[in-house]
């Protein structure tokens, strides 16, 4: 389980070798409002343009936004596109460039006519040639990739079907990768899976997995089930479906499904959200996160993405909003008042198909054995609630000098902490009931407690959720502080 801050510390140390069709997108942006006297066609009146690095390049951009390094390996051709895009990558502090001239074909290069008023795609232009590298290029390509492994903590092949992953390029690279122990992360474009055999992880879309696998794949039932026999014959660890506003499927070889939703937004541009999902995904995994960790970093990040203009990035500051939401609320937002406004934020976090996660307390000092708890909780959850006993109950449970602070100040204090989504104050001596009406997916306490002595482990549990202990902090407790402080005063 990480902390948001912990898990960006961590990804700033990680190093991810990307390969894959480097392209360049451009957009121009204009006013639709008469037909074309000449033919029968919408006319734009131009307002503006931008240009940035797309395709695998956008995944490397993506990478570098988060925080991580980029060594990225891509081929270009001897024109003005490819002299353009080996530029931008140059002013790009975190990406290290490694690029392959190819005299014979053009860089690919896509523009697209967007209608502002609408945010409508109206057409896109095309210069690429999409055929294989060839023999001379390709071992050049290799030439540029293999030295590269060592210095890489995983390796992600953004494969957008223009030249530069040619099976021999792939089987190569895997191979090297596997002998060195870097894990290997596909965006896959061709719809035999076998050539990517060895990769730790295949990302491919709904469209792309109903293709290559054969199946309708409309339910996450028969994606789990075409996933497990595609594995067989592929080798993977585990394959993660896309299906745009339906979220994420990620089936490990052997395992049960893991699902995460996508997050509510305004969708204003799809492009290149793929590539941020392998992006983040590829870090996060790197940083020695699990899966469903992993997976909800990249639905994060994906729905920052489709919620800009363009083949976008998404930086750690609109990540840590769209994780944790709560985070930059005011304390007593957190608050709730009773019952009826705990229903109807679970009503709403339910619609969303968000994990809702509880753990409770007293809170009276908050110390960091407190904080690891907390953080732990929020790692294995979409949304936290903390449960927190009310003074009559502290005094109950603690005896009558006991709370030190209020059970205002006491919420306040955690609501304060961007781990936490929500605070309720419960009166009695545990949080039975409050659990009862929850139904949390995971229930989370301190490791000084067993399964069995968790309170409300038997709901939980029925509803097929998750308990989880966190081993504790030695040294830390409110009840030595208080004793401390007091033994300090007299």
């Amino acid at each position: 389980m990480f902390s948001f801050d912990a898990l960006l510390q961590t990804i700033a140390r990680q190093t991810v070798l990307c390969v894959g069709d480097l392209m360049l997108d451009e957009f121009v942006y204009g006013e639709v409002s008469r037909i074309s006297p000449e033919a029968p066609t919408p006319v734009i009146a131009v307002q503006r343009s931008e240009t940035n690095i797309g395709g695998a390049g956008n995944v490397a951009r993506n990478i570098a936004a988060i925080g991580a390094s980029c060594i990225f390996v891509g081929l270009i051709g001897d024109d003005v596109t490819g002299r353009a895009l080996e530029a931008e990558l140059a002013n790009e502090p975190r990406i290290e460039p490694v690029l392959v001239r190819d005299t014979s074909r053009p860089t690919t290069r896509k523009v697209r006519f967007v209608s502002e008023h609408f945010s409508t795609h109206m057409l896109r232009a095309d210069w690429e040639t999409a055929s294989a590298a060839s023999g001379e290029v390709e071992q050049r390509l290799l030439e540029a990739i293999l030295p590269q492994l060592s210095r890489a903590d995983i390796v992600l092949l953004s494969d957008y079907a223009k030249g530069v992953l040619t099976a021999r390029v792939i089987r190569e690279t895997i191979d090297a990768a596997k002998k060195l122990g870097k894990r290997v992360i596909v965006d896959p474009k061709s719809a035999n899976f076998e050539i990517y055999r060895g990769a730790t992880l295949l990302t491919p879309n709904r469209k792309e997995f109903s293709a290559a696998t054969r199946s309708a794949a409309a339910t996450d039932a028969e994606i789990a089930a075409a996933a497990q026999d595609a594995m067989a014959l592929t080798e993977c660890e585990a394959m993660l479906v896309t299906k745009s506003e339906h979220g994420m499927t990620l089936v490990p070889r052997g395992g049960e499904p893991i699902h995460v939703p996508a997050l509510p937004v305004k969708v204003r541009d799809v492009s290149g959200a793929g590539d941020t999902v392998a992006a983040v995904l590829a870090v996060v995994l790197a940083s020695g996160a699990n899966w469903a960790t992993a997976m909800r970093a990249a639905s994060a990040a994906a729905a920052v993405a489709v919620s800009k203009n363009g083949t976008a990035v998404v930086t750690p500051g609109e990540l840590r909003r769209r994780i944790l939401p709560h985070a930059s609320l005011a304390a007593e937002e957190k608050i709730i008042g009773g019952d009826a406004d705990l229903d109807e934020r679970l009503k709403q976090w339910r619609r969303e198909g968000l994990r809702v996660g509880f753990t409770n307390g007293c809170f009276d000092i908050l110390h960091p054995g407190h904080v690891k708890v907390l953080t732990a909780a929020r790692g294995a959850c979409d949304r936290l609630i903390v449960g927190l006993n009310s003074d009559a109950s502290v005094r109950r449970l603690k005896g009558e000098s006991r709370p030190v602070q209020h059970e205002r100040a006491r919420a306040e204090v955690l609501a304060a902490l961007e781990a936490v989504d929500l605070v309720a104050i419960f009166e009695e001596d545990t949080p039975l009931r409050l659990i009862t009406r929850i139904e949390p997916s995971v229930l989370v306490k301190g490791g000084d407690y067993t399964r069995e002595q968790v309170v409300g482990h038997e709901i939980v549990t029925a509803k097929g959720g998750d308990v989880l202990l966190v081993d504790v902090l030695p040294g830390f407790s409110t009840t030595s502080l208080v004793a401390r402080a007091r033994e300090g005063q007299s």
